[in-house]
């Protein structure tokens, strides 16, 4: 039998005692399996309407994380592979942030943290304590409107790129906003100042870090009528050559409604590339670099099928509620901003 059968006779078998969510940038070996397929706001506001027993996350480890703290107390999130990390998150540990809020406040001043999907729980658990919230790419302008309206300031952690590019579409001027520093943790953070509206951490995706404009260039110069889309955790000056930026669900759209017989290059992880090229034959469809995100890779049909085997014995994903509490607070602050 091969794993293909195995997962399908394995789903018939729990049937509803169990939902297999997977992200966009997830192989098409997986995503075949999925009975929901999202990117990370989608699938989030799933898990409330979920009521199977296991849900089965196929991802990176801090969205498991997140439909953890979102599922009900009975449910059980499981992750093929727990090594699944994300190199983004791991920039911003939550002890460090929690320094730098506080070194910015150090004079009274309220500045409000809002941390992108792609950070642990740990950390999303420190914005939700001090006032703050979580966004995503598709929600980020308006999170961060949303965040500017809570306090003196913003701190955007950690995608350094999405926020600027974020700060952009809202009209936040360049002088006021500043890249923090955070090597010597508080040490090097001075108090927040009455100048700045957003502080942003230095972090950044290790695939989309991977783009470049001198790529636009030269691919504008052989295809001159291409249409480049890229995402908004390329760096600025990537997204100011490209033709769109948006999230994974506003590339998805743009390729789908670009006219037929175009030539589209997207600048984002080539499973979702790929897989849009395959749904759109009437379009040339190509990446803007083959960039393959080796943590999304993690999860396979191998192990997928291995998990859903061990479902009943199986040790799910667990946030410790001191931790979950505030978590969820920011979840649900972004979910009611954003209904």
């Amino acid at each position: 039998m091969t794993l293909a059968q195995q997962i399908t006779e394995r789903k018939k078998a729990l049937g509803s005692r169990l939902c297999i969510l997977a992200h966009h940038y997830q192989s098409d070996a997986v995503v075949r399996h999925a009975d929901i397929l999202g990117d990370s706001l989608e699938l989030a506001r799933r898990i409330d309407g979920l009521t199977a027993e296991h849900i089965v996350f196929c991802g990176v480890h801090f969205m498991a994380e997140t439909a953890a703290i979102l599922a009900r107390p009975e449910q059980k999130v499981h992750i093929p592979d727990t090594g699944a990390s994300c190199v983004m998150a791991d920039m911003a540990p939550a002890p460090l942030v929690e320094t730098v809020i506080t070194a910015l406040n150090r004079e009274g001043a309220r500045i409000i943290p809002l941390t992108y999907v792609n950070s642990s729980a740990a950390v999303k658990a420190v914005c939700g304590s001090n006032g703050g919230s979580v966004c995503t790419s598709a929600n980020a302008a308006t999170m961060l409107r949303w965040a500017l309206g809570q306090g003196d300031g913003v701190i955007f952690l950690p995608d350094a790129n999405l926020g600027r590019n974020t700060a952009r579409t809202l009209g936040i001027k360049e002088d006021e906003i500043k890249r923090l520093d955070v090597r010597g943790a508080g040490s090097l953070i001075a108090p927040a100042s009455p100048a700045k509206r957003l502080y942003l951490w230095p972090g950044l995706c290790a695939i989309h870090a991977k783009f470049h404009p001198e790529q636009i260039t030269r691919l504008r110069a052989a295809h001159p009528e291409a249409l480049v889309l890229v995402h908004p955790e390329c760096s600025p000056d990537v997204v100011n050559a490209a033709d769109g930026a948006g999230s994974t669900s506003y590339l998805i759209k743009a390729v789908a409604e670009a006219r037929s017989g175009a030539t589209i290059f997207v600048g984002t992880e080539w499973n979702l590339v790929n897989r849009l090229k395959d749904r759109h034959p009437d379009k040339d469809i190509r990446p803007l670099r083959t960039a393959l995100c080796s943590n999304m890779a993690k999860i396979t049909e191998e192990n997928l099928a291995r998990t859903l085997q061990g479902l009943d014995t199986a040790s799910p994903v667990r946030v410790d509620e001191n931790i979950a509490e505030p978590a969820r607070l920011a979840l649900e602050r972004m979910l009611d901003a954003c209904r």
